[in-house]
């Protein structure tokens, strides 16, 4: 089916010139190209193509799904062609089609299943997402790996094989089992997924990807479970670690490239109940722009951060939980201060992301390798900055204030609930209290919060006996609030965003810190010297329709409770 007199007809001349040179250098359909690069709108094509051939074009977000019908259909042909069954109409089955080049392939299907089938035309992210939904992630490599099992008798991948290390490989290196492990791994990147979560449960494996800082359960089939072991070898195989341990914690990494695109994967597996758990911590480095302006810090916040990143000696902290971006904001200021008469030294368990102009350091616990033995050695390298990845006992915090007591700025994270909790954390690691305040020049708190879809949110008036007490002094007319659509897979939220809460050390301050004060009296000079909190950068996004206030209740309490 030849697409192109139609697509030369609804694009502008300009953009169908520009479009030949992208189709001569990527080798994909024209049509494909077009809408990948933002030159035509899917939407917009696939009503070209209805109106044409007298085609409906359909939400399937809106349609129930007839499984009856869908399981009278091969499911190889659905997942490799993208085509869904999914509802009777007068003697005949409607299949949505989302690419114009498989709707040849409907009659194909009619023949296979003797139903007559009437294509309609729909999304392919939506069709994707439906069969995922129905049939499960890697459904597909399931049914042909349960195919192949059932040619074997009573064969089962990893029953029995705890001391054949080598037939246990073997296994868990079948073909369909390799793919199997491939699509989800695909399946998380493309739902932009920061974390992968594989869990052993007592009724079989549930697989949730955590995406925007929420968890999200996969559909997937019910066969899974007979292929958890050869999916947790797989792991391993493909991580370097040991197949033959499942008694003790492991870690590993695997690089991948999925798109063209680098992928870095942090493994941890741990040994539970009913079997083996797996968190997958993926990296997508080329979607990381390492840039405060660019994770949201707002000026107020990013212009005394930019000055205390810049003086010659001291400690700056960033704090936060896991996933709060502290790793992503600590690469953003050592790219503003990287140049060539500057020698930043890091020492990182792990090193998360390779920046070009910095010498950078592997922790390895086992050899002896910790963040406090590899400071000291750092220290004979004659670097001017140091980047700790943690500050995670009283060991390396000493080493870190001996480090900037000698000339040295430091940065590092440490896991504090605020900016003044850093202070009493230090002295709680055993650090005298006259260091910490003579060494510390600020701690940085963030937090990420989901951004509201740009393409659903909705404006409403807020009523102050709605909002939390700190929010209810100089409410605006019009706040927004999440509803969800088909952009953002009717979640309501898209990407995130940080929130900030920047305590700069002072004289007072330092003098609390001696007098050994609790974070709560500090966090109250703080804001009366005019520290922004947490929860007031969160209330300015609302403010900015940026996000909810839900997403800040999610994230923050109260100050008046801090």
């Amino acid at each position: 089916m030849n697409l192109e007199p139609l697509l030369q007809r609804i694009l502008t001349p300009e953009n169908w010139e520009q479009l030949q040179s992208l189709v001569d250098a990527d080798g994909m359909r024209a049509d494909e190209v077009a809408i990948e690069s933002g030159l035509l709108n899917e939407d917009q094509w696939l009503a070209a193509i209805g109106e044409e051939f007298g085609l409906d074009v359909v939400n399937l977000r809106n349609q129930e799904i007839d499984r009856d019908l869908l399981a009278r259909f091969p499911t190889k042909t659905i997942f490799r062609h993208e085509l869904l069954p999914y509802a009777r109409q007068n003697g005949h089955a409607q299949v949505a089609v989302g690419d114009p080049a498989h709707l040849e392939l409907v009659d194909e299907l009619s023949t296979q299943s003797g139903i007559p089938l009437i294509p309609v035309l729909a999304r392919r992210r939506e069709i994707a997402e439906k069969i995922r939904e129905l049939l499960g992630v890697g459904g597909d490599t399931i049914n042909e790996l349960v195919r192949i099992q059932s040619d074997e008798d009573d064969f089962d991948p990893l029953e029995g094989l705890d001391h054949e290390q080598g037939e246990l490989a073997e296994s868990a290196q079948a073909p369909s089992v390799i793919r199997l492990v491939n699509e989800l791994l695909v399946e998380a990147v493309n739902q932009k997924a920061s974390d992968v979560h594989i869990e052993p449960h007592e009724k079989g494996l549930v697989i949730r990807f955590r995406v925007d800082g929420m968890l999200r359960v996969q559909a997937v089939p019910p066969e899974i479970n007979r292929f958890a072991g050869a999916i947790v070898t797989r792991m391993k195989i493909m991580s370097r670690l040991n197949i033959a341990e499942k008694r003790l914690p492991q870690d590993g990494r695997i690089k991948l490239r999925v798109a063209g695109r680098e992928i870095d994967v942090r493994v941890s597996i741990i040994p539970m109940i009913h079997g083996e758990g797996i968190v997958l911590r993926l990296l997508d480095k080329d979607r990381m722009v390492f840039d405060l302006e660019h994770v949201g810090m707002p000026a107020e916040i990013r212009k005394p951060f930019n000055q205390l990143i810049r003086l010659p000696h001291g400690i700056i902290l960033v704090t936060g939980p896991t996933g709060s971006g502290k790793s992503t904001t600590l690469y953003s200021a050592l790219n503003e201060i990287k140049s060539p008469e500057t020698k930043i030294i890091t020492v990182e368990d792990p090193v998360e992301y390779h920046s070009s102009g910095i010498s950078q350091i592997q922790v390895h616990s086992k050899i002896g390798l910790t963040f406090a033995a590899g400071l000291r050695s750092i220290l004979r390298h004659d670097p001017d900055v140091i980047l700790i990845g943690e500050v995670r006992d009283g060991e390396t915090a000493i080493s870190a204030i001996q480090a900037s007591l000698t000339g040295h700025l430091v940065f590092s994270t440490l896991h504090t609930n605020d900016a003044p909790s850093a202070m009493t954390r230090l002295i709680d690691m055993g650090v005298e209290p006259y260091l910490v305040a003579s060494t510390v020049e600020g701690v940085l708190a963030q937090r990420l919060i989901r951004r509201l879809c740009p393409h659903c949110k909705v404006p409403h008036q807020p009523h102050a006996e709605e909002l939390p007490p700190d929010f209810r002094s100089d409410i605006p007319r019009e706040l927004f609030q999440a509803v969800g659509c088909r952009e953002c897979t009717e979640i309501g939220y898209s990407g995130r965003i940080g929130i900030y809460e920047l305590m700069q050390n002072d004289n007072t301050i330092r003098e609390l810190t001696i007098n050994r004060a609790s974070a709560g009296v500090i966090r109250s000079h703080a804001i009366k010297q005019g520290m922004s909190t947490l929860r007031q950068c969160g209330w300015d996004l609302v403010t900015k329709g940026v996000t909810s206030v839900d997403e800040v209740l999610r994230v923050t309490k109260g100050d008046s409770l801090s």
